[in-house]
């Protein structure tokens, strides 16, 4: 049996260099193995902090250390094992390539594809800063919504957990092209739901009226949206003067079940952000020319969320 090598006492570019090398020649499933110390010694220590333990020097990571480092090479983290008084056995299974980004355009987002078994709710990353930004929306007072891009309807159960009894007295208006997906946020809502499948940049044509909240999330960063012209026309004909906006761009992508940090863009081999700020700058600096008030948070989603200057919420 070869010898598991020992991370233990290495500095983070030593690891670094070696996961690379490592990691290459893996397939999907293939375990990688080696040893660390085990973190919960190092409690309220910085990372590479040296401790001393039985005569020997060790350098502390934390869990959120070696979790990151697994996502950064593809992996994910499995139940590490104990191997002696100090190190624990880490192991990280390979990731597969498997994405519905990769997917065919027309078939991506139907309900035979892998995206339709993703629920946003259910990541905790997606969840907490989704929910943040509601709450400062003060989402129980804004009874008139307009979801563009709404597909299962996902984003509208924390909606109805954080309204209560005020979610039954709210009409909300969803508007996608995967018409499959529309029929079944239909039948999760069918009180106070109504679905179009429609091109979401000829909102014109639907004529749908003025909302509290508009909500997209996901969906504007899709390359056959006119994302400038439909900002402008969202603002000027669709949002009620003391309206709010809440905006999702995803900067994260799936794989194997996973949901990895880092939006990846068609001709780069890594994260790109370049072509997202500018998306989030431009209607920043065009909300705030209209009196709003804009924030900006997230993680793994950035969102952005904008009220009226004066105005509640």
């Amino acid at each position: 049996m070869d010898k598991i090598p020992d991370y233990s006492g290495l500095s983070l570019f030593d690891i670094i260099s070696q996961l690379r090398t490592r990691s290459s020649t893996l397939e999907k499933d293939e375990i990688l193995e080696f040893l660390i110390l085990d973190p919960d010694r190092c409690l309220g220590m910085y990372a590479g902090e040296k401790l001393f333990l039985d005569s020997e020097t060790y350098l502390c990571r934390s869990w959120r250390t070696w979790n990151d480092l697994a996502t950064l090479f593809g992996f994910r983290m499995l139940t590490p094992r104990p191997f002696d008084r100090h190190r624990l056995r880490l192991r990280w299974s390979k990731l597969g390539r498997e994405s519905f980004h990769q997917e065919d355009p027309e078939e991506k987002y139907t309900l035979q594809s892998r995206f339709s078994r993703i629920s946003k709710e259910e990541e905790a990353s997606f969840l907490y800063y989704y929910s943040q930004s509601l709450r400062r929306l003060n989402i129980g007072e804004r009874y008139e919504i307009l979801d563009l891009g709404i597909h299962r309807g996902h984003e509208l159960e924390p909606i109805r957990r954080l309204s209560g009894d005020k979610f039954s007295a709210m009409r909300i208006i969803g508007v996608d092209r995967a018409a499959d997906a529309l029929e079944e946020a239909q039948k999760r809502y069918p009180d106070n739901l109504r679905t179009y499948c429609h091109d979401i940049n000829n909102l014109a044509a639907l004529d749908p009226g003025r909302f509290d909240l508009i909500l997209s999330i996901g969906t504007l960063q899709s390359p056959g949206i006119a994302l400038k012209p439909l900002i402008m026309n969202l603002v000027q004909h669709h949002l009620k003067p003391d309206g709010a906006l809440l905006l999702g761009w995803p900067n994260a992508r799936w794989r194997d079940g996973e949901l990895l940090y880092g939006a990846q863009a068609p001709n780069y081999p890594f994260n790109e952000l370049s072509l997202v700020i500018k998306d989030l700058y431009w209607i920043k600096k065009y909300l705030q020319q209209h009196h709003f008030r804009v924030v900006i948070t997230g993680r793994e989603y950035l969102f952005l969320e904008a009220t009226k200057i004066g105005k509640s919420g």
